[in-house]
């Protein structure tokens, strides 16, 4: 007799008494067509503000240093990165890197360039594509939502204050999402109105598109240079929405993934930080968990200084002062414990996250395995702009060696980083922003 379980659909769920509950990825949900298939590849992009606690050695205060002490795979994790100690075969602490564009900027400026890389400068602060919209491009048909854009503050903010991480081919900022109630509903929810009606939209948007395309070509012939280009620009943006119709018209009849609502604390907000970064990465990891997107970014907070939401973070969780102020006061006396702490506090929540990642299986291995995880700043004292503090997660199965504290010279872009987390994830690319090379 067969041990093999009977096939079954990814996305069967259980119900009964009013609740839907999705299932886990079972053995009989993989056919052997699907068994076949290369495994799903995933990406994820954290970032925080205002650099971390950077006390020399031999300090007395040295221990609430953001960085390790020593070298390769003989370093030893101080105060702040400690939470992530158990996950230390897989994880890369990275040292040195930072984008030679961003060296010169303003120190509040560098969180629009994190996955740019390009430079802000003169009246037009025009940025370029970021990290994970180049690989959206390539990869984002895959899954019902291309990509995941998250922030602590969402919406897009303002050049060099910008609320997200992520950016269009165009340079234009992608709106984030800031609440977990409406992330849940966007990933989850089953959405306004009858399949029909919805489909019927969807019809009329894209025939809207086609009459704007046609009128658009007229209108060019009769237009200088600097405003064709400008044109140009804007019907990019219009094909891009009309590729997001006529892939949300594919997906519009598969069932979105039954979750239950209860295994997020959807009600949170940023007045109770821990519970609030939990619920984020909650909704991270079942984005990825039901692979209904592949490719995410998460902004913890902006450079903005007073202004972030993020700012307040530290009071909230019983620190004195602000986060600005923490970065700051960090070379004062007692400074670097304090930004020290809530540095840990943010490695307990990342690591919670990574650790979801690590605990469950998939094909071949975990979700981390086949995630890449980059979490970092782009500063690494307050307004400094270079060796940014930055940790690799993930992607065992996808190459990655883990369990170093690796440091660079200045001669090593942190785009090069990015070609081989591209490379790994299935991207074709040969290079990205300033790159010279994969990381090696």
């Amino acid at each position: 007799m067969s041990t093999s379980s009977w096939k079954i659909s990814r996305r069967t769920c259980l119900q009964g008494l009013g609740v839907s509950l999705g299932l886990p990825l079972l053995d009989g949900m993989v056919h052997g067509e699907q068994k076949t298939r290369p495994r799903p590849r995933r990406m994820c992009c954290v970032y925080f503000p205002f650099g971390v606690a950077m006390p020399k050695d031999g300090t007395p205060d040295r221990q609430w240093g953001w960085f390790p002490t020593g070298r390769g795979a003989d370093y030893q994790l101080t105060n702040p990165l400690k939470p992530l100690a158990a996950l230390r075969n897989e994880l890369t602490v990275l040292g040195g890197l930072s984008h030679p564009r961003g060296r010169s900027m303003g120190g509040h400026d560098t969180g629009d360039t994190f996955l740019t890389g390009a430079k802000l400068s003169g009246s037009s602060f025009s940025n370029t594509v970021s990290m994970d919209q180049y690989a959206a491009a390539f990869v984002g048909d895959q899954t019902r939502f291309p990509s995941l854009t998250l922030s602590s503050d969402g919406g897009v903010g303002e050049p060099t204050r910008s609320t997200t991480l992520s950016f269009t081919r165009t340079g234009r900022p992608v709106p984030a999402l800031a609440s977990p109630q409406q992330i849940f509903n966007r990933l989850f929810g089953a959405g306004d109105g009858s399949t029909e009606a919805q489909r019927r939209r969807l019809e009329q948007s894209g025939s809207l598109l086609d009459l704007l395309l046609e009128n658009s070509r007229s209108l060019k012939r009769r237009l200088g240079t600097r405003d064709k280009k400008k044109l140009d620009d804007y019907l990019a943006s219009v094909r891009a929405v009309e590729k997001r119709v006529q892939q949300s018209q594919r997906w519009l009849s598969i069932p979105k993934p039954k979750i239950d609502p209860k295994s997020v604390d959807l009600a949170v907000d940023q007045d109770a930080p821990r519970e609030y970064l939990r619920a984020m990465y909650d909704l991270l990891f079942l984005a990825f968990q039901t692979d209904t997107t592949r490719l995410a970014t998460y902004m913890i907070g902006q450079v903005a200084g007073a202004t972030t939401i993020a700012n307040a973070f530290p009071a909230c969780i019983g620190l004195k002062g602000n986060w600005h102020g923490l970065a700051h006061g960090a070379g004062k006396a007692g400074g670097a414990e304090r930004l020290g702490r809530f540095d840990q506090f943010l490695a307990e929540q990342f690591g919670y996250f990574l650790q979801r990642l690590h605990e469950t299986s998939e094909r071949d291995g975990t979700l981390l395995d086949h995630t890449l995880v980059l979490y970092g700043s782009s500063n690494s004292r307050t307004h400094q702009n270079r060796n940014y503090p930055l940790v690799l997660a993930g992607g065992t199965g996808l190459g990655l060696k883990h369990g170093h504290y690796r440091r660079y010279g200045n001669e090593v872009p942190l785009s090069n980083l990015f070609v081989t987390m591209l490379d790994r994830i299935g991207v074709p690319v040969k290079g990205f922003a300033d790159s010279t090379a994969e990381m090696s």
